[in-house]
């Protein structure tokens, strides 16, 4: 749980200043689930470069709360919670200093947004809240007013969430986290997961991630993990600790997520991505008399192919659905044997290659359509697909046939600039893996949004 805060003063000496409004978010990670907002006297004058800063004046705090009035809410909404902040040191500093008048000594795990942006989105030109979000395209009203900036760090803490892929932010939560005791562990573990698209992450009680794996339903994933009993989940079952999770918004962004943290923070029970997860792919090779012939074979890193399939059953039926599509001949595709004119040409779904009433260069031409669709070699395009809320969407960047990154843009938001698209983006690895989840998912789903650039 994260406390994100944004903190106005009056400025002044070192220590000695006086907070004039406060703004707390209370965040799980994914939606806030309580906030505290006010205005608050400081029971000293403002300084005149303030009051011209934020619009805040001494005659608008007359009445507004004091501190003392105002401590045991922010206590509360901060409560079990680590606090965010774009320059933490300064705003826990502040509460610190306003809670010692009090003689309360507050206490609380922090977290920056500077230095997480920073580590996370390098190469800015500016990491002031302002112009970090401006260029990250998240909206921001009411700058340098506690409510206006905190709004603006939920959202920029939320895109670094969706950023750190080695999970440091989670992992660090999770071990300043309370322990479930044992006998009530798993019920308590399954009570606040969510019914959505997204990753999950099993730690053990260091908060070192043991599991990673994708659904399009966490919750019922996760339950099965809890009731099934084979040997894995049964260890599982053991050493789990606590669950975390990030939501994707769509199925494409699960399957890539879930193949890159598995890769990078090698879980101990995610033994199967040690391997490819495809087993069959599509070649191509061209016969003596120039005829481009289209077959499936076991996936060969040493060979190039066109596209890859989880299964041999998978990789018939997308051949099959090829031929229909475009009326190529089974004698081309390994799918007859025989000598003469194959099945499909005596139910006219095929044109006759292979009685030779089709010259090559017209049968050529459809397959060549088919290589274009199902391979995205070259193509600079953006894939856009449904975000994790209503009023957002997801980008997925493929430069010159390879897999950049993805990340999340507000649906008000014009992606019309590549340093802006480029500054939204997660970078992620563009291995073999990565570009055949892309392009069976492409496959599958044909209504995407594609933007070619």
């Amino acid at each position: 749980m994260y406390a994100i805060l944004d903190i106005e003063t009056t400025g002044g000496k070192y220590n000695e200043e006086g907070i004039t409004e406060i703004a707390v978010y209370k965040f799980d990670g994914h939606k806030v689930v309580d906030q505290f907002i006010s205005l608050i006297n400081p029971e000293i004058p403002i300084q005149p470069f303030v009051i011209n800063l934020t619009g805040i004046n001494n005659e608008m705090l007359r009445h507004a709360p004091k501190f003392y009035e105002v401590a045991k809410r922010i206590v509360e909404v901060t409560d079990g919670a680590i606090l965010v902040a774009h320059n933490a040191k300064f705003d826990y500093r502040i509460l610190r200093t306003e809670f010692s008048r009090l003689g309360f000594d507050y206490e609380r795990q922090s977290l920056c947004t500077v230095e997480l942006s920073k580590k996370l989105i390098p190469d800015m030109p500016s990491y002031s809240l302002g112009k970090l979000v401006r260029s990250l395209g998240i909206p921001l009203s009411d700058r340098h007013r506690a409510n206006g900036d905190a709004q603006a760090t939920v959202k920029l803490f939320k895109m670094l969430l969706a950023k750190d892929s080695e999970k440091e932010i989670l992992k660090s939560s999770v071990r300043n986290a309370p322990k479930l005791q044992m006998d009530t562990k798993l019920m308590h573990l399954l009570e606040d997961l969510p019914s959505i698209t997204g990753v999950y992450y099993l730690h053990n009680a260091d908060g070192d991630i043991i599991y990673i794996g994708k659904s399009r339903n966490i919750k019922k994933r996760v339950n099965q993990h809890f009731t099934s009993e084979n040997r894995k989940s049964l260890e599982i079952q053991k050493e789990v600790g606590s669950i975390t999770y990030e939501a994707t918004g769509n199925e494409l962004n699960a399957l890539l997520k879930e193949n890159e943290e598995i890769k990078r923070n090698k879980p101990k029970y995610n033994k199967s991505l040690k391997r490819s997860i495809f087993s069959h792919a599509l070649y191509q090779a061209r016969d003596k008399d120039g005829y481009i012939h289209l077959n499936i074979g076991k996936v060969d890193g040493r060979k190039k192919y066109i596209t890859a399939f989880a299964n041999l059953q998978q990789a018939k039926a997308a051949l099959e659905n090829i031929l229909r599509e475009y009326e190529l001949c089974q004698k081309y595709t390994g799918l007859h044997k025989g000598t003469g004119s194959c099945f499909n040409y005596s139910i006219k779904e095929c044109r006759g290659a292979c009685t030779g009433e089709e010259h090559v260069r017209d049968y050529n031409e459809r397959v060549s359509q088919v290589l274009e669709k199902y391979s995205y070699e070259k193509q600079n395009m953006l894939v856009i697909d449904r975000g994790r809320d209503l009023d957002e969407k997801s980008a997925l960047l493929v430069e010159e046939g390879q897999f950049k990154g993805m990340g999340y843009f507000n649906l008000n938001y014009q992606l019309n600039n590549m340093e802006i698209i480029k500054s939204i983006i997660t970078p992620m690895k563009s291995d073999r893996d990565a570009q055949q989840i892309i392009q069976n998912y492409l496959r599958k789903n044909n209504r995407l949004k594609i933007i070619h650039l």
